[in-house]
């Protein structure tokens, strides 16, 4: 099976990130918008106060459920965008670690970013995305 997401990458540019620079879909392919998914249990209450490796585990479950109802899988991402309600950068390190995990060899191109505060209590960690599939 093709894969619908191609992943580009640049011999000009390092390749100490860990991951591709950029990403394309073709022009038949149906664009996956995501919320920012959010470290919330199914009765909505935020999971792992002050853990940001387990608030990033929880997103990543919640965005894996949106991208399912969606019809798509994580290898379908275009992009993702790691919010981490920090200014110390091993918590940033540490959301992207597991981020970077669950999308495994399909290392989409991605933005981490550190932020003074997100939406709900306690919550430390938000992961946004896009995708791209052919129905």
């Amino acid at each position: 099976m093709t894969r619908t997401v191609q992943l580009i990458r640049s011999d000009r540019l390092s390749d100490v990130a860990e991951y591709a620079y950029a990403a394309t879909a073709p022009a038949d392919a149906r664009l996956v918008f995501l919320a920012g998914a959010c470290p919330l249990d199914e009765d909505g209450r935020t999971v792992a106060v002050g853990d940001h490796r387990a608030q990033a585990a929880q997103c990543m479950a919640n965005l894996e459920a949106a991208l399912a109802a969606a019809g798509a899988g994580l290898d379908d991402l275009l992009h993702t965008r790691v919010l981490v309600a920090s200014s110390d950068q091993a918590d940033l390190v540490a959301a992207w670690e597991v981020v970077r995990a669950a999308t495994g060899e399909h290392d989409v191109p991605s933005t981490l970013m550190g932020v003074t505060v997100l939406g709900y209590d306690d919550q430390l960690v938000e992961v946004e995305g896009v995708a791209a599939v052919r129905d």
